[in-house]
């Protein structure tokens, strides 16, 4: 009898491993580059708003950034610790942060997270390092420690009052933290208008980047210090490409890169842009935008095309934004490369 029970403690306990390791397996997605200009370096995305479907538009710019220009993509997710599943809802949990250890790049699309110290500890180590950043829509608004306003990491805050860190991640590192809805949101656009002073001066970021329109609204930017702003956004009446632009309101920046430094750390480089919702991305030169300050951030503007090849590797039907609209049931392998 004993050793039948101990069998059966020995069986649970290889499935439960088993279970753990699928998990795990399936934590994040990995797009090992093609060749390519950007061969040999490695670019780590991280999803997880609730809102404007990051775990959709993050895997699209991984795989162009792969198979079309050869860096190596690291896809991470905001997901249930129980099923596995991908579920922005949940703002306590990305796993595989440390793949960061290895990044030449973090493109960062998350919004109001609050992770536990494990996984908060490979951020604040990369950026102290100095390493560059990009940051799309809610990025300025990252993280949000309402929960545990004690934590070490607390900081990191949006409304951060830490002596040094005022504004948290978002203002030190983009030059900005949330402020407001400047247009009406969910029914006016972007209407992107391109900075001639910076294309002018050969700004390669904006190589091929000539008409961009998203249906989400522009944000509140206040002055950005230290910035070079490489697009303006002004709101459109109605949130279709065709409509004209509200000229009662003022124009705000949308894209812009700029020099960071947090308490302790190095300097660093760093883009930000307000627009970049997953369904703003069926917009083609919004992804070459995109694809464009990648080069630029690893330090390789002087490689920059004049015109980003950007078609869409795998089929891309991405998910209008709204709370609680993403997709039910999914894992990160749903994002595999096909």
């Amino acid at each position: 009898m004993q050793k039948i029970v101990l069998s059966s403690h020995l069986i649970l306990l290889l499935i439960c491993s088993t279970l753990s390791y699928a998990q795990n397996k399936q934590s994040w997605i990995r797009y090992d580059g093609y060749d390519g200009p950007g061969k040999g370096k490695n670019i780590v995305f991280v999803s997880g708003d609730e809102e404007y479907r990051s775990e959709e538009a993050l895997p699209m710019l991984a795989q162009i950034l792969a198979k079309r220009y050869g860096f190596t993509c690291t896809v991470l997710f905001s997901t249930d610790p129980q099923s596995g599943e991908i579920d922005p809802m949940y703002l306590f949990n990305i796993t595989g942060l440390e793949n960061l250890q290895k990044a030449d790049l973090l493109v960062l699309f998350t919004r109001f997270r609050e992770l536990p110290d494990a996984q908060m500890k490979w951020i604040d180590k990369y950026v102290r390092a100095g390493k560059p950043v990009i940051g799309l829509r809610t990025a300025t608004h990252a993280f949000n420690y309402k929960k545990d306003s004690a934590d070490a990491f607390a900081r990191y805050d949006f409304q951060s009052r830490a002596k040094g860190w005022e504004g948290g991640f978002g203002k030190l590192v983009f030059g900005e933290t949330w402020v407001s809805h400047h247009g009406l949101h969910k029914e006016e656009g972007t209407r992107g208008l391109i900075n001639g002073i910076e294309q002018n001066a050969g700004n390669a970021i904006l190589n091929g980047v000539k008409d961009i329109w998203t249906p989400t609204d522009v944000y509140t930017v206040g002055r950005l210090k230290d910035a070079s702003i490489l697009i303006y956004g002004q709101s459109t009446s109605g949130m279709v490409s065709t409509a004209p632009v509200n000229l009662q309101k003022s124009i705000m920046p949308v894209a812009w890169t700029r020099t960071y430094r947090i308490p302790g750390g190095k300097e660093g480089k760093a883009f930000a842009t307000t627009m970049g919702a997953a369904i703003d991305f069926l917009n083609e030169d919004l992804r070459r935008l995109l694809v464009n300050a990648c080069f630029w951030a690893v330090g390789m503007e002087k490689q920059i095309p004049e015109k980003a090849d950007v078609d869409f590797v795998s089929e891309y039907n991405p998910t209008m934004f709204g709370l609680e609209l993403f997709r039910k049931g999914c894992l990160p392998s749903k994002y595999e490369m096909k």
